[in-house]
């Protein structure tokens, strides 16, 4: 086996990386490679073999007691030679000494048992249109940058860690960032993206399932295609509301963690942010 160089990916680097995610079949975002990098723009880690990218991996930390592994894609003409277990081995020694989590594929998850990480939860991708109300709720209007510090402090109750430089770009234009607001008091909030098919929704969270569906009605509405959204086992009823608006459930993931699981409201996980970044 040729030795691979492992080197922090250049912004071009991280679009080769989410390209090969796309041909995986995991449909990433239009602008995914520029809004991922907010969240750590040192955590994206590939191998090279004489100059060319043969595996890349996701190692994002947030701060130091949490960190999160995804994009871990090998170059299929690149299989079985050992530069993928090159490439998490340094996505893991980079994250060293936190809790760690992952979105874990069925057939991969006794791989992942043995490196120590243990299930959490089960989330299932539910896709489909919804006919929405032509007018929503008085309650949601789009984020605007004051609201950021209250949408953060939202935000914390549901994601292990603080994460600004990434709500700021991921709640930005072109993506649909939307609030459901009680007077003063923030009750929701959840935000859309294109996709090289149709949209996807995440984060979608909320004090109450009322909130959450009313924030994915509008947020349908003003997509007007295909939505997606990755829902955990954990979101109570949720998903039977999703069945009910005519949308199919499809593959599955399991929230896995390597240390102490963190203590979040998890009943208002109603949609995960990203398979890739937690």
């Amino acid at each position: 086996m040729t030795n691979a160089r492992i080197r922090t990916l250049a912004p071009s680097e991280v679009e080769t990386l989410i390209d090969w995610a796309a041909d995986e079949g995991w449909n990433p975002g239009e602008r995914d490679a520029t809004a991922f990098r907010l969240a750590d723009p040192d955590g994206f880690l590939g191998a090279f073999v004489d100059g060319e990218m043969v595996a890349g991996i996701s190692a994002v930390s947030y701060g130091s007691a949490f960190g999160f592994i995804g994009l871990y894609i090998c170059r299929p003409d690149m299989r079985g030679k050992g530069f993928g277990k090159t490439v998490w081995d340094a996505g893991m020694a980079r994250l060293a000494g936190r809790t760690l989590g992952l979105d874990g594929v069925p057939e991969q998850q006794a791989n992942y048992r043995a490196m120590g990480f243990v299930p959490a939860y089960r989330t299932f991708r539910y896709s489909g249109t919804i006919a929405a109300p032509a007018n929503g709720s008085a309650n949601i209007q789009p984020v605007s940058p004051d609201m950021l510090p209250s949408l953060e402090a939202f935000d914390r109750r549901f994601f292990p860690a603080s994460r600004r430089a990434f709500l700021q770009g991921w709640s930005a234009a072109p993506h649909v960032a939307l609030v459901y607001m009680d007077g003063e008091t923030v009750l929701g909030y959840g935000v859309a993206r294109r996709c090289r098919e149709g949209a996807k929704i995440g984060p979608l969270f909320a004090a109450d399932q009322e909130s959450a569906e009313a924030l994915l009605e509008e947020l349908s509405r003003r997509c007007n295609c295909e939505i997606h959204i990755d829902v955990p086992e954990t979101s109570g009823s949720f998903a039977d509301t999703l069945l009910r608006h005519g949308m199919a459930r499809g593959f599955e993931t399991a929230r896995m963690y390597r240390g102490p699981a963190p203590l979040l409201h998890s009943g208002g996980i109603f949609g995960i942010t990203t398979l890739e970044l937690g």
